[in-house]
C-alpha cells in the first residue's frame, strides 16, 4: 500500500528523535521505538485489554496473539465496528500490497495473517487492493511488471487461506473504473495542493502521478466503489487492519476528513507495531536487500544463514556478559519475531525469562527461532503450491458476491 507523511517523535533523550516514515523506522537513541509517542503524535486510540476482551467476547474466540501481545496495539472507531457486529450490521475488511518483489517477506505477511482472523472472527467480506500502479510511479518499475507482480503476491497472499466467497482481490491497472473511479476523482476534488503536499512531503519534482494516487487508495474505504459486493450501498463501515508506519493513521487521516464531505462512513483502523528488519528497530525491511528480512520463498538454509548472521542480539557481548546481566529483549530481534510467530504462550514466556535472566544464550533463542520459522514458512510454501492461475482468477474475478 501507498507510503506516507514523515513523523520525527522526540526521544527523551538528548540530540536524538525517532523517525517513522515510509521510508525509514529508526529508533531512539536506545534504538527503541516509543510507541506512546506515535499514538499521542497521531491522536489515535490505543488497544486496552477492555476491547480486547470485547472482542473475545463478540466473536466467542480467543483473541489473535497479535492482540493479546500487544502487536495490533492501535485503534480508529473499532469500538464503532464493534457495536455494528453486536448489532447485526455488516462491515467489510480491506487491506492490501504494493507489489514491486518476486515473494511477501515476514512483514508483508503480518497484516495479511491478521486479517485472515478477522475475517473468519468476525465472518466479514474482504477486499485487497494490489497497487501496481503505485509501484511505477513510486519505483519506476515497468507497468507489464509490477501486473505480473501483482499475480505472483496474490498468490502468496492467497495462501493464508482467505474465503473465495468473501474475498475480492483486485489490481488497479485492471479494476478502476466506473463506480471505484468516480469516488477517486470525488476525493481528488476534495484534497487541496497544500494538503497532500503536508501529508505525503511531495516536492516540485515529484511527477503528477504521485500527486494523485492517494485518491486510489483511499476510495477502497467506500463501500460504493464496489457494487459487485454491496451495490449502491454507503451505510457499510469499512475496517482496515495496517502497519502503524504503511499507509497508516496519517494517510487514512485525510480519508476520514474527506469521508463526511462526500456522504461516506469514515473508515475505522486497527494499528500494528512494526515488524523489525533483522538489523533491528534502525533498520528497515526492503524488498531489494535481502539480509534484511526473511522471504516466504526462503529455503531452510537460508533462513538459518539469515538469522544467525544478521539477527541483531539484545545478548551480552560475552558469554560472560550474558550469564551475569542477561540479555535485553527491548532491541533483541529473535525475541521480537518469536512475539510474532510463536503461538504458545506459556512457552514465549519462559523463553523471555530465561533469556533475559542470562540462563538461556543468544544462540539457543536463534536456534529457536530457525525452527519457528522454518515450520511457517515450509507450511506457507506447502499451501502456496496450490494456488494455481485459475484460483487467482477466481478470487480476482469481478462476480456478484452476496457478502451482507
Amino acid at each position: 500500500m501507498a507510503a506516507v507523511e514523515s513523523i520525527a517523535v522526540e526521544s527523551g533523550v538528548a540530540d536524538a528523535e525517532q523517525v517513522v516514515d515510509p521510508w525509514n523506522v529508526q529508533g531512539g537513541a536506545d534504538g527503541k521505538i516509543d510507541y506512546n509517542k506515535l499514538v499521542e503524535q497521531f491522536g489515535c486510540s490505543s488497544m486496552t485489554a477492555e476491547i480486547v476482551a470485547r472482542i473475545e467476547r463478540v466473536t466467542g474466540r480467543p483473541a489473535h496473539p497479535f492482540l493479546k501481545r500487544g502487536i495490533f496495539f492501535a485503534h480508529r472507531d473499532l469500538e464503532e465496528i464493534l457495536e455494528c457486529h453486536c448489532q447485526g450490521i455488516p462491515f467489510y475488511l480491506y487491506t492490501g500490497r504494493g507489489p514491486s518483489s518476486e515473494a511477501l517477506h515476514l512483514g508483508h505477511l503480518v497484516p495479511f495473517m491478521f486479517t485472515k482472523w478477522l475475517q473468519d472472527a468476525f465472518n466479514a467480506p474482504l477486499v485487497i487492493q494490489l497497487t501496481d500502479d503505485e509501484k511505477c510511479l513510486w519505483k519506476g518499475l515497468d507497468i507489464d511488471d509490477t501486473r505480473r507482480l501483482a499475480r505472483e503476491n496474490a498468490k502468496d497472499i492467497i495462501a493464508c487461506g482467505f474465503d473465495v466467497n468473501k474475498t475480492f482481490i483486485f489490481s488497479d491497472f485492471e479494476f478502476v473504473g466506473g463506480a471505484f473511479y468516480r469516488n477517486i476523482i470525488r476525493i481528488q476534488r476534495c484534497v487541496t495542493m497544500n494538503q497532500v503536499r503536508g501529508i505525503f512531503g511531495f516536492t516540485m519534482e515529484a511527477n503528477i502521478g504521485k500527486i494523485g494516487f492517494p485518491a486510489v487508495q483511499a476510495a477502497p474505504s467506500f463501500a460504493d466503489c464496489f457494487p459487485h459486493m454491496f451495490g449502491t450501498r454507503r451505510d457499510i463501515r469499512c475496517l482496515i487492519p495496517c502497519a502503524i508506519d504503511q499507509c497508516g493513521d496519517p494517510y487514512f487521516r485525510m480519508t476520514r476528513d474527506v469521508a463526511p464531505r462526500l456522504g461516506q462512513l469514515k473508515p475505522a483502523l486497527i494499528e500494528s507495531r512494526f515488524f523489525p528488519a533483522l538489523q533491528g528497530e534502525s533498520g528497515k525491511m526492503s524488498a531489494s536487500d535481502v539480509t534484511s528480512a526473511i522471504f516466504v520463498s526462503d529455503t531452510p538454509a537460508q533462513i538459518k544463514t539469515k538469522i544467525n548472521k544478521y539477527a541483531f542480539s539484545g545478548g551480552g557481548a560475552t558469554l560472560e556478559d550474558q550469564r551475569a546481566k542477561g540479555a535485553n529483549l527491548d532491541v533483541d530481534v529473535s525475541w521480537k519475531y518469536l512475539n510474532f510467530f510463536m503461538e504458545d504462550d506459556s512457552q514465549l514466556a519462559k523463553i523471555g525469562e530465561e533469556y533475559a535472566s542470562g540462563r538461556m544464550l543468544t544462540g539457543e533463542i536463534k536456534s529457536i527461532l530457525v525452527q519457528v520459522l522454518t515450520d511457517m514458512v515450509g507450511r506457507h510454501q506447502v499451501a502456496r503450491a496450490q494456488v494455481t492461475e485459475e484460483v487467482v482468477d477466481a478470487f480476482m474475478a469481478v462476480r456478484p458476491m452476496h457478502v451482507v
